[in-house]
């Protein structure tokens, strides 16, 4: 059975709105910071740290895309945007999917890469499990 996180931009947070093209570039910054620690390390971080190309689909129609593992260790994780009423606003959101047939490592990438785009944004991310992490300044 597929698993869903998902990364709420609400009051506060870095940016008001985000489509596929935002979530990508976001991913590649990612990508770009750990081949910089991979330098710094002086070894090849970024094929271990990020070991995915980002994959579409013509049937994804800019809904959705996903990151195909480079290994077998890793396999997918699916990447999609939308809106969402809450209290009678529009609270956009960037939902990221386990598959079934998903990997344990496809968990835990899933989860440190919803961790880390959470924390650059200043967003809400409620993880595979239920529970919520609050990146974003609150009163």
């Amino acid at each position: 059975m597929s698993q869903s996180a998902y990364i709420s931009l609400v009051q506060g947070s870095a940016l008001t709105d985000i489509d596929l093209n935002g979530v990508k570039e976001q991913l590649l910054h990612y990508k770009e910071q750990v081949s910089l620690t991979g330098k710094q390390l002086g070894w090849d971080y970024a094929e271990a740290a990020f070991p995915y190309g980002i994959e579409t689909k013509p049937e994804a129609k800019d809904q959705w895309f996903y990151l195909k593992g480079n290994n077998p260790m890793y396999k997918y994780i699916v990447f999609g945007t939308g809106k969402r009423e809450e209290d009678g606003t529009a609270v956009p959101f960037i939902q990221v999917v386990l598959p079934d047939g998903a990997t344990h490592g496809d968990k835990a990438k899933a989860n440190e890469l919803c961790k880390w785009i959470g924390r650059k944004l200043q967003a809400e991310v409620r993880m595979f499990n239920g529970r919520t992490i609050f990146f974003n300044p609150r009163k």
